[in-house]
């Protein structure tokens, strides 16, 4: 560190650290940005969605039914 702090200067480290520390925190603000979008146009399956699909299917689900689709598309992820 002490041989950088000569080589470059004392600005240049400077410089250094307060890039890499604003380029984790944009990355960390844009992730989440990124994430949230993504969430919002495609939610996760829940179970009114699992009873239209079988309102779509044509078929009556019970509520055993609605639970073990939902048991089995969580064990998956």
């Amino acid at each position: 560190m002490l041989v950088m702090l000569i080589a470059f200067g004392w600005e240049s480290v400077l410089y250094l650290v307060l890039g890499l520390v604003g380029g984790l925190v944009g990355g960390f603000f844009g992730a989440r940005w990124l994430f949230k979008r993504e969430l919002a146009k495609n939610p996760p399956i829940n179970e009114k969605m699992i009873r239209a699909m079988f309102t779509s299917m044509g078929r009556k689900p019970s509520e055993a039914q609605v639970r073990s689709v939902m048991n089995s598309i969580n064990k998956q992820q």
